[in-house]
């Protein structure tokens, strides 16, 4: 696609732009979150799809400061999260996953729900970053022991969020040879 094309319709559609536009945020101000904005970010979580509208998700809001500091002192690659003022750790919950060939379906499930979270974040001007738990049993077992998750219930992601410390560029990800048309390798239109 052009990339004269692309840019009018990321100036003209605000769901395109906050696609595309949306960042990786790791540094944070002191700036506390509002519930109205936890709130919002969560129903656009829960309004991801959801296979066989199972919604095996949980959401556990952390915005006690030394749960906060525990967490990242306890994860190698979520640091940041001590300086976050909210952190969302998504969760599964094991006792609505499907069962044979379906039983993974919640990790889609999550993952959808997570860059909703994403999503919402960066469009009421925050930011966040997905740091990955599952399928780590150690980073697991850590969480589950700081915030006292019962054994059904699997910590899959944590997110910190909160106002950004400084503006971050968008990457351009765009990469027309990952595209193929009708058949693999093909990129005849």
């Amino acid at each position: 696609m052009d990339n004269e094309i692309l840019k009018n319709l990321a100036a003209q559609n605000a769901a395109y732009s906050n696609i595309i536009t949306r960042t990786s945020v790791r540094r944070f101000t002191e700036q506390a979150l509002q519930p109205w904005q936890i709130d919002a970010i969560l129903h656009a979580a829960m309004s991801a799809p959801t296979g066989v509208n199972r919604q095996p998700w949980e959401f556990i809001i952390v915005r006690d400061k030394s749960l906060l500091v525990a967490l990242a002192e306890g994860l190698p690659y979520a640091k940041m999260t001590a300086r976050a003022p909210v952190a969302i750790v998504v969760c599964g919950n094991s006792k609505r996953f499907l069962e044979d060939e379906d039983s993974t379906l919640w990790i889609q499930d999550l993952s959808a729900a997570s860059e909703n979270i994403l999503l919402a974040s960066h469009a009421l001007g925050l930011g966040g970053v997905w740091t990955c738990l599952y399928p780590h049993s150690d980073r697991i077992k850590v969480v589950k022991n700081i915030l006292d998750i019962p054994d059904d219930i699997i910590p899959f992601n944590l997110i910190p969020v909160g106002y950004p410390l400084a503006d971050h560029a968008p990457m351009d990800k765009w990469q027309p040879g990952k595209v193929h048309y009708n058949t693999y390798g093909s990129s005849i239109k």
